[in-house]
């Protein structure tokens, strides 16, 4: 064990991601709200519905006949042309048979500057200019419409200390660990290296003659890190509330952090979504604002890079801002507004390297897993859906203000509009409640006497207005040929029985679900909307398919995350059983996390590809010809544990092999014929 490290155990409820506590709106009693909903038939175009009725202790009964089932598909889906691949819990990447994979962009690689090689011993200033860790959302930007050449642009969610740092070798490190010096200092180029391993990159990426996808060096490749300046926009900008010692205006943040999902605008800019921001920074003990206290920035260690010390004079602040302590008599001498600077939708713009980005405050601050459009109609409001990925918080959407004019259009429409929370009924109904100012209970008495109170404390304002608790929303998803909305709901051990409700039917939800909606007269900026069940997660027990069956072996699966819909309409699902339950009891039957591919109409679902171990699945997207498909392997070996990591026993050595340290790395996956991936 190195002399001057030691571990730095991580608090008990950052590891187990423990949500801010608080009690959720009481829910109707679970079998009324299930007699009143499937008394009806779901008016969802396609006419599939999903049979809940008998939903007690977590289990379905799979002979109830299904409300929607008038016109319902039946047999084998045409969309779905492979062969289902097996449950797996083997440090490899599994494929149905007639593909190949390829890995590219590790944490590490060469991306940008000098290009520095990677080596387990690289510093804080080679990191910046090499591809980030934990990969998680992406999306391919082509060159003047080309299939095989384009910018390549990831989300790097979080870090691994353990495995980011050479000299963490020997220490009895877990997942969420830092390595403390003897003081209880942090080593400043350490938590910098942390500091660049965030963010977001963008790549050139070009397939050769042989078919392989290749880095190329351009001047558009670029390192968005946690300390890259960005700038604030819409009703936020110049609030007192976001004004620090080192914007002392409020115009102005440095970084972005814990990115996982993203979106695309319709003029080509990326949106990268901050998650779960608040687990980087600390507190005083006592009285603090709410727009602290109910997003769960608490008096915790999490990553601990407030006890590195900085160069005042190069970068005052850099590491003290992590601390949101009262230091000084106002805002301008300390930190104590710097969380508020986080928790925003930042937009990039891929194709100019030179380009500031921008955090569009009138998207809402809450833990953002992403940002899903509908299409752009000219002369129509744009608009947008994101979920809040917490225990018993909100589906949200946002309607801009001004109209969509393709030539015109820019990031200004995102800082003009209405934030909307999304109301479940029992019935199948639902209804956005508009989050502004006067509007249901929004008012100075309740403490949103303004817009931008509503914004930063768009949470509370969700309570307030009566919005449905849901089981953590994650992705979402639009189906290209009819506008319907899909969500995942990835799980929910703490939701008892006197809490569920039609939209989430099972308490201590281990396995989650996905939500599906048609806005009302098919216009994304109605205020109503009918929504039904796609899909119950689980085993043969507990799992449900459109029709009410039981899941199988071919298509099992847990904590649906990543959604995205290819050109043909195969909804790709995306697994992420946390690194505590993986390959444990109660998921054993799961094995590793997984991609698998439903269609929308049939409702059947096949297991496409597993993962190594330990890793999240998620990221997936596609070229337009439907040829290659993009999935990233976030944070492979994540479920070792301390004593194992201790006397080098990783979970995984993916993709290089050991003693190697696992690498977040991306896939290409393309089919040996050369044809559309997940097609016959």
């Amino acid at each position: 064990m190195p002399d001057d490290l030691i571990p730095g155990p991580a608090d008990p409820s950052f590891v187990a991601n423990a949500e801010p506590l608080r009690e959720p709106p009481a829910q109707p009693d679970f079998q009324q709200v299930v007699s009143a909903r499937y008394q009806r038939r779901d008016v969802l175009r396609g006419g599939l519905g999903f049979a809940l009725s008998a939903v007690m202790g977590g289990l379905l009964n799979p002979r109830v006949a299904s409300a929607f089932g008038a016109g319902a598909g039946q047999g084998v889906s045409s969309r779905l042309g492979f062969a289902a691949v097996p449950v797996s819990s083997r440090d490899a990447v599994e494929l149905p048979p007639g593909y190949r994979v390829q890995v590219i962009l590790p944490w590490g690689e060469p991306l940008c500057g000098d290009y520095p090689a990677f080596s387990a011993r690289n510093g804080a200033a080679e990191q910046a200019q090499q591809v980030g860790s934990h990969h998680d959302g992406m999306h391919f930007f082509p060159l003047q419409g080309s299939d095989t050449d384009g910018l390549l642009v990831i989300n790097h969610e979080y870090a691994e200390p353990r495995f980011l740092h050479a000299g963490s070798a020997g220490l009895a490190l877990a997942v969420h660990d830092v390595p403390l010096r003897a003081d209880g200092s942090r080593d400043p180029d350490q938590v910098l290296k942390e500091i660049h391993a965030h963010g977001v990159s963008v790549a050139r990426i070009r397939r050769d003659a042989q078919g392989l996808w290749q880095l190329q060096r351009d001047a558009r490749n670029r390192r968005i890190t946690a300390a890259t300046p960005m700038q604030i926009s819409g009703p936020l900008r110049g609030d007192p509330r976001m004004r620090t010692a080192w914007s002392r205006d409020g115009t102005r943040a440095r970084g972005t952090l814990n990115n996982c999902a993203h979106g695309v605008t319709p003029w080509g800019t990326y949106l990268a979504c901050e998650e779960n921001w608040r687990d980087y920074f600390v507190r005083d003990r006592g009285p603090a604002p709410v727009t602290l206290t109910r997003y769960g920035v608490e008096p915790m260690d999490s990553w601990r890079w407030h006890l590195a010390a900085g160069n005042a004079e190069e970068d005052p602040g850099q590491f003290a801002r992590f601390d949101a302590s009262r230091r000084g008599e106002s805002a301008e001498e300390d930190f104590r507004n710097e969380p508020h600077a986080f928790g925003w939708v930042v937009e990039i713009d891929p194709f100019d390297p030179q380009s500031e980005p921008v955090k569009r405050t009138h998207l809402g601050r809450f833990a953002h897993e992403g940002v899903i459009f509908a299409p752009a109609v000219e002369g129509r409001p744009v608009v947008l859906y994101s979920g809040d990925d917490a225990r018993f918080e909100y589906i949200y959407k946002f309607v801009s203000s001004r109209p969509y004019h393709a030539a015109l259009a820019d990031g200004s429409l995102l800082d003009e509009g209405t934030l909307y929370a999304a109301k479940f009924a029992s019935d199948g109904s639902g209804e956005w409640l508009a989050l502004a100012p006067g509007k249901n209970g929004l008012t100075a008495v309740q403490g949103f006497a303004s817009l931008a109170d509503i914004l930063l404390n768009a949470r509370g304002a969700a309570d307030l207005a009566g919005a449905t608790p849901m089981d953590r929303p994650e992705w979402g998803a639009l189906d290209p040929e009819n506008g319907q909305l899909y969500f995942s709901l990835t799980k929910n051990k703490q939701r008892t029985p006197q809490q569920t409700d039609s939209v989430n039917p099972r308490a201590h939800n281990r396995h989650g679900q996905i939500v599906r909606w048609r806005e009302a007269d098919d216009d994304h900026t109605a205020t109503a909307f009918e929504w039904e069940l796609f899909l119950l997660a689980g085993d043969e027990r507990q799992g449900r398919n459109l029709q009410g069956d039981p899941l199988t072996l071919d298509n099992r699966f847990s904590n649906p995350d990543g959604l995205w819909f290819d050109r043909d309409r195969r909804l790709w699902i995306q697994t992420d059983i946390s690194d505590e339950d993986l390959n444990t009891r109660g998921w054993s039957s799961f094995g590793n996390n997984a991609l698998l591919a439903a269609d929308p109409d049939t409702g059947e679902v096949r297991r496409f590809l597993v993962g190594p171990r330990g890793a999240e699945i998620t990221g997936c997207v596609g070229t337009a010809d439907g040829t290659t498909l993009f999935v990233n392997v976030q944070h492979p070996g994540a479920s070792t544990g301390a004593e194992d990591f201790a006397h080098g026993r990783l979970q995984s050595y993916w993709p290089d092999g050991g003693p190697a340290m696992p690498r977040s790395a991306t896939l290409v996956i393309t089919r040996e014929d050369g044809g559309v991936v997940g097609a016959g």
